[in-house]
């Protein structure tokens, strides 16, 4: 009974305390389709992505009632870093739902023209807002709207201590004429959070940054991967592992003994219970401390994330092809910076089309070969084996007219009208495409799938075309599997080469994608078309990380696109909405949201994309 009573009581007095305005919350999730396009529209870097940040301490002051309650401690801002644009998760601090619909709006506007970001937070944001109002002068209006409102809800200066009251003064005069306040003096406390601008002090690692693969991470053991739902920055700090004198001793801080602070191992089976009470008590904490044990459960992945024996490994075709890499930071295409290994299936047997797939492939056999090359009936040629009545006719009656006429074109030819038509399918064989898609396929199980029925329907039309695959382990090994060259013939040596697909390694999109547009741009054809089928983002265990891999796989499609290329992306990754436009523009991507429809979507998606052909 006191248990439920005093839930009641906390709920009663939480809910009095708090100064926002719930039923008027707008969530970032109701405006995560048009924060990015809007952001990137008013010139924001393309690069960013938009995430929900993380509540920090603001150490203003607050009312009795909230400190009674413990609330309004935190305070969700904006703020950007090099990889993402971080927005508050909701908005609920003014009134009127429209009023927190438009301050998403002021902020995405406001961190596309940070323009003075090493400069003082007070007159960075003054700047910032100059800038946003000269090249948005519509948003005027809205921005003083958003500013009177500001103002009613901020402590009055009359009402703070001298040292207070003036810092409190100048941020209000900053807010209603920006540019007006050159100079900053703290107060003896900090001052209440301003929403309408960038975050003063954002949330940072601390500690030295761990390099990527230097650990010896442990392999999952099943189970379906739960993304987190708000898909938040954590403030994170780098700590040493406690080493205890003795195994009886149990590890905590001593600052954590009314909290959930203990040293978890983050790879370990957890009951679903323990997962929810973790997930909710890290919500709690201002800083994550992560260390790092370098230990591992599973040997078997020190093996199977080692490259291959010789005598194990594909037969190498052609080794030590070096191509360039796009260094984002720098501005410079690095030359000769990645070696590429051309390799071959050593032990693919000749076979047949998996049972499973031959009902499929018959049927797309019988709807592609209507794209196949036919005798087409070419009216009004100046030769051929029929005359051309409906020409005949014409031409005498403009010669009876005393119309002049050009050379008359009085005869029927037939002819193959053939598809000028050229196509490379580069395939994504990294170590992500273990995962399971289902209970009884992985995602190389439906990719394989998919590149076999790919084949069957190609060989139909008579299209000439290619199937590549690739993974990497750093810049010098990028993997690249030769599946079908475009002078092979689709059949059964082609189809064990498929079967022979096994996850790889890493996904150093940019190289790959530079071979395979060498490989196509030396054919003739008119149209040639760089298909690419990939489950996740550009990674590696250097620093092919992050922006860096975006960027250098984004210059490789630039590349592609000046050599007369047309690349385009078909993907399973539910996250790509957030880079792929900024890799291959609007139109140039789609997204497979049920990965084990993608053998039934690749070939529809084909006859979308190169339509007749003619």
């Amino acid at each position: 009974m006191e248990e439920f009573v005093g839930g009641l009581w906390d709920k009663l007095i939480t809910r009095t305390a708090y100064r926002g305005f719930p039923k008027a919350r707008v969530d970032l999730k109701d405006m995560e389709k048009i924060a990015p396009i809007f952001f990137r529209a008013l010139g924001g870097d393309a690069g960013l992505n938009v995430r929900a940040g993380t509540a920090t301490e603001h150490g203003a002051r607050r009312g009795w009632l909230e400190r009674v309650a413990g609330v309004g401690e935190k305070i969700e801002l904006a703020w950007s870093d090099e990889n993402t644009l971080h927005l508050p998760s909701s908005i609920d601090i003014y009134p009127e739902r429209e009023q927190n619909r438009e301050l998403y709006l002021w902020l995405i506007a406001l961190a596309a023209h940070d323009v003075a970001p090493d400069e003082s937070w007070i007159v960075r944001n003054q700047k910032a807002t100059q800038a946003t109002l000269l090249a948005l002068p519509g948003m005027v209006a809205r921005y003083m709207k958003l500013t009177a409102a500001e103002i009613t809800r901020r402590p009055s200066p009359a009402s703070l201590p001298p040292a207070d009251a003036a810092a409190e003064a100048a941020i209000q005069a900053a807010l209603c004429d920006p540019g007006s306040v050159n100079e900053y003096v703290p107060g003896r406390r900090p001052p209440a959070p301003v929403p309408l601008w960038l975050h003063p002090e954002p949330p940072t690692a601390a500690g030295e940054s761990r390099k990527a693969g230097s650990a010896e991470p442990e392999q999952p053991e099943g189970g379906k991967v739960e993304r987190d739902a708000d898909a938040r920055k954590r403030r994170a700090e780098n700590v040493e592992m406690p080493k205890p004198d003795s195994p009886f001793i149990l590890l905590f801080r001593a600052e954590s003994l009314f909290s959930w602070a203990e040293y978890v191992k983050v790879n370990r089976d957890l009951d679903e219970d323990d997962n929810e009470n973790a997930a909710k008590a890290a919500e709690d904490l201002e800083v994550m401390s992560v260390a790092q044990d370098g230990k591992t459960t599973a040997s078997r992945v020190r093996f199977d994330l080692d490259l291959p024996a010789e005598a194990d490994d594909d037969l190498v075709l052609a080794d030590g092809i070096l191509l360039p890499e796009w260094h984002y930071r720098k501005q410079i295409l690095q030359a000769k910076h990645c070696r590429l290994q051309m390799l071959l299936a050593r032990d693919a047997e000749p076979c047949e089309l998996p049972v499973a797939l031959r009902a499929n492939a018959k049927r797309l056999r019988n709807q592609f070969q209507a794209l196949a090359p036919q005798r087409a009936r070419l009216r009004a040629q100046t030769s051929g084996s029929d005359l051309d009545l409906d020409a005949c006719v014409r031409y005498q009656a403009e010669k009876a007219s005393g119309a002049p006429v050009s050379e008359p074109g009085l005869y029927i030819d037939s002819r193959n009208q053939l598809r000028d038509l050229s196509c490379l399918l580069l395939a994504d064989l990294s170590l992500s495409t273990d995962a399971w898609v289902n209970n009884s396929a992985r995602v190389i199980d439906v990719i394989r799938d998919s590149l076999m029925l790919f084949g069957e329907a190609l060989a139909a039309t008579g299209d000439r075309f290619a199937l590549y695959g690739f993974s990497s382990v750093r810049r010098e090994n990028v993997r690249y599997h030769l599946l079908k060259g475009f002078d092979e013939r689709y059949d059964g040596t082609i189809r064990g080469r498929l079967a022979a697909l096994k996850p790889g390694f890493y996904t150093r999109m940019g190289a790959a994608i530079r071979h395979s547009a060498a490989i196509l741009s030396k054919q003739k054809s008119a149209r040639r078309l760089l298909l690419i089928l990939t489950d996740g983002k550009p990674n590696d265990l250097d620093k092919y990380e992050g922006r860096y891999g975006i960027e250098d796989t984004r210059m490789a499609i630039h590349e592609a696109r000046r050599l007369g290329l047309t690349p385009f992306c078909v993907t399973i990754d539910e996250e790509a909405g957030d880079y792929l436009p900024h890799l291959f523009g609007a139109g140039g991507y789609v997204v497979v949201r049920d990965a084990a429809m993608l053998p039934q979507v690749l070939p529809k998606l084909y006859v979308q994309l190169t339509g007749n052909g003619h």
